[in-house]
């Protein structure tokens, strides 16, 4: 038999890994994904994904930098697949299952979806004879469901190309506090901050020490503009030198590798954040249109519900009001942009698309995964 000929043989492909995005990227791919979604439906349905991995990470007792990992798949994932294919759902519970890989954390498929039903459906726990609440669902629907975690996981592993590298901006917040001299409270409360962040993209457009410093100079923006929040006058004396340090330009940038201009805009990502949980703490969707599906999914046909109890963003002690006056202020002392260096002809998403999810388990073609392009260092 004659060997078949190259025009014969499935195609070759190479992805490769984008430990981080530009602002321009991240633009483009969520413009590109969000398909008929405005931006602001998009925000939404991102923090009902982040919340519901939140709520169930917290029932698993998972350590947080297991969700807080997840949530960044979560947010890759969709910069490479529209949301209209998938289910929040299967995503957020495939993150939260490749995160305790990454982690060493590892819980299997099954117990993951348990404990996401009693988090989905609390009416049908409270009625559970089990110690841990567990519902006893139907055993086709938990196998279903468990075959569709398993699908988005190959996706998930594919747009990290199977880099399970994972650097955290936690210890950062603390050792670089430490060398700032910010007090304990003020250490805790950019951790807090820290932990916000990975509701937004700042953590796959920054390295995890840029998101450290974001968060430890809007921590100090925030005790600084309304001192009577704070416990002692302590923590808004080092909030305000804090933020005349970084703040401005100075040696700090060549010592921590980082921009003033990069910091103001986390730091204003991090307060619309604020602005959004203080305007609207249940942080609902948008009204039901006939269009939209039901509020009250069922376990076979679940999609983005309005009224989930993991949608709200934790409490701030601040008021709408005061966030914007903050705001305000930063744009008359701030530094302009960074001018950005703009999409390049290459489309990060270009070889992914929802009609992967047909092929899996298919030998279509080969496909190498590689780490960096040839001379570029990550």
């Amino acid at each position: 038999m004659d060997p078949p000929s190259p025009s014969q043989l499935p195609p070759s492909s190479s992805k490769y890994h984008h430990p981080y995005f530009t602002p321009a990227e991240v633009e483009y791919l969520s413009e590109k994904q969000r398909g008929k979604l405005s931006a602001t439906q998009e925000e939404k349905a991102r923090q009902q994904g982040c919340g519901f991995i939140e709520a169930v990470g917290a029932k698993v007792g998972f350590p947080r930098k297991t969700v807080a990992t997840a949530q960044n798949l979560y947010h890759r994932f969709h910069l490479f697949f529209p949301r209209k294919d998938f289910n929040y759902h299967d995503v957020s519970l495939a993150s939260l299952y490749v995160s305790t890989k990454m982690h060493d954390t590892l819980k299997k498929p099954r117990e993951i979806l348990m404990v996401s039903y009693a988090v989905r459906f609390p009416e049908l726990a409270a009625k559970s004879k089990s110690i841990g609440g567990e519902i006893d669902m139907d055993p086709a629907t938990a196998e279903h469901d468990r075959q569709r975690l398993l699908a988005v996981e190959r996706l998930i592993l594919e747009t990290i190309c199977f880099n399970f590298t994972s650097r955290m901006p936690f210890p950062y917040v603390i050792k670089i506090g430490k060398i700032l001299g910010a007090s304990k409270k003020m250490i805790k409360l950019a951790w807090r901050l820290t932990v916000d962040s990975h509701r937004t993209l700042v953590p796959i457009q920054y390295p995890p020490h840029v998101v450290a410093l974001g968060c430890l100079y809007t921590a100090s923006l925030l005790s600084s503009i309304d001192p009577s929040l704070l416990p002692d006058q302590s923590s808004a004396n080092d909030g305000t030198k804090i933020s005349g340090i970084l703040g401005k330009k100075g040696g700090w940038e060549q010592k921590f590798v980082a921009q003033v201009e990069d910091l103001e805009e986390i730091a204003h990502t991090l307060i619309d954040l604020l602005i959004q949980a203080a305007q609207n703490p249940s942080a609902n969707t948008s009204p039901s249109t006939p269009q939209s599906p039901s509020p009250h999914p069922s376990p076979r046909n679940q999609h983005f519900s309005a009224n989930a109890p993991y949608t709200q963003l934790p409490p701030v002690p601040y008021k709408a009001d005061q966030l914007m006056r903050l705001k305000i202020l930063m744009r008359e002392t701030e530094y302009p942009a960074l001018p950005r260096q703009p999409l390049g002809n290459a489309d990060p998403s270009a070889l992914y698309s929802g009609d992967d999810v047909a092929l899996l388990g298919r030998n279509e073609g080969t496909v190498r995964f590689r780490c960096c392009r040839t001379g570029r260092v990550i």
